[in-house]
């Protein structure tokens, strides 16, 4: 408990300094901003055959896609950047200190993620119709975001150690757009082949984007669910056990990365990124 304290509090202090830090939030803006003039330009809409409006289905996609791209990418970068800096480095040298930093990554990451979903939501409330987010859907959301971070972020840190660099690391933004695309995020999955409803269903992705949409979206478009449904069981069961694998398995995997590391090493990385900087 006292590590996961620790952790806890340097990812509040992270958070806290990359809050008051201007080019971080114009960073967490920039792409919101985006997604809100897509929304204003789609309010009208409708999907297509139906009377629902095509905004208020996309602003659920939205939200989604942040929490994925947070989960998985931002939490790269940050590990890739901090292996790079000899953050890791320092936090090998501490008791427990792998542990206590991957504790503290996932409170940052996750305090993020909230604030790039906020600046979508909230003007998106406003702006498009046929949302019904009363306290079911509230209930919902306070069981699902929490499950969605754990279940992606430590995935992400998996990742990142593969990674020497924040720029290796952006290589595998492709697949997870991908995997975004097959999941049903922005269309309905019961569109596609059989197949690849059954690969979508293995990811949390698929099953973060069924409990937003079950807390935003009208009951009666759960009919164009797999299974007609909403399913919330088998949503909490799936990403319990992947934020169960993840947090056993990625402080093992980021000790070992971390037993590579050594003052020689971070310093050549450095150089490398000094000179790619000069050139």
């Amino acid at each position: 408990m006292r590590v996961v304290r620790l952790g806890v509090q340097r990812g509040l202090i992270e958070l806290r300094q990359s809050m008051s830090n201007g080019t971080d939030l114009f960073g967490y803006f920039l792409p919101a901003f985006f997604l809100v003039i897509a929304l204003i330009w789609m309010r009208d809409s409708t999907i297509p055959g139906t009377a629902f409006s095509l905004g208020a289905h996309s602003l659920v996609g939205s939200i989604a896609m942040l929490i994925v791209v947070s989960g998985f990418m931002t939490m790269m970068q940050y590990l890739t950047m901090d292996r790079e800096d000899g953050t890791l480095l320092r936090a090998k040298a501490t008791p427990n200190g792998m542990t206590g930093y991957l504790i503290g990554k996932i409170v940052l990451v996750a305090g993020v993620a909230v604030v790039s979903c906020l600046f979508v939501a909230v003007p998106g409330l406003f702006l498009v119709d046929g949302l019904t987010l009363g306290a079911d859907g509230v209930l919902v959301l306070l069981w699902l975001l929490p499950l969605a971070f754990l279940a992606t972020m430590p995935l992400g840190a998996v990742l990142g150690a593969l990674f020497e660099n924040p720029r290796q690391a952006a290589l595998m933004m492709l697949p997870i757009l991908g995997l975004t695309v097959v999941s049903g995020i922005f269309y309905p999955v019961t569109a596609l082949a059989g197949w690849v409803q059954g690969v979508a269903q293995v990811f949390p992705v698929y099953w973060l984007g069924l409990g937003l949409r079950s807390a935003f979206l009208p009951d009666a478009l759960a009919a164009a669910e797999i299974g007609g449904s909403w399913r919330h069981p088998q949503t909490a069961g799936v990403l319990v056990a992947w934020s169960v694998a993840g947090l056993v398995l990625a402080p093992g995997i980021l000790r070992r990365m971390a037993r590579r590391e050594s003052g020689s090493a971070v310093a050549a990385r450095r150089e490398r990124a000094m000179t790619r900087m000069t050139v």
